[in-house]
């Protein structure tokens, strides 16, 4: 996983891109990444592209969620 300039965060997934399991693994990673519960962490936007948003339903804040995800 890397930053952007702009940023974004680049992860690179093993997981097949069939019936959803991307999104299932990359919900999955950030969850434990971020140490929240799986529940709170979805895909909301683009989930067929190579660019996706994801939602983290929880009151963590920005500054805390980036250093967790690049710890």
């Amino acid at each position: 996983m890397s930053a952007d300039t702009d940023g974004a965060l680049k992860i690179r997934l093993s997981a097949p891109s069939v019936d959803g399991k991307e999104n299932d693994a990359l919900e999955r990673f950030i969850a434990e990444r971020l140490r929240e519960a799986r529940r709170a962490v979805s895909v909301s936007h683009g989930h067929t592209s190579r660019q996706r948003l994801l939602e983290v339903r929880d009151d963590l804040g920005v500054e805390e969620a980036k250093r967790r995800l690049l710890g």
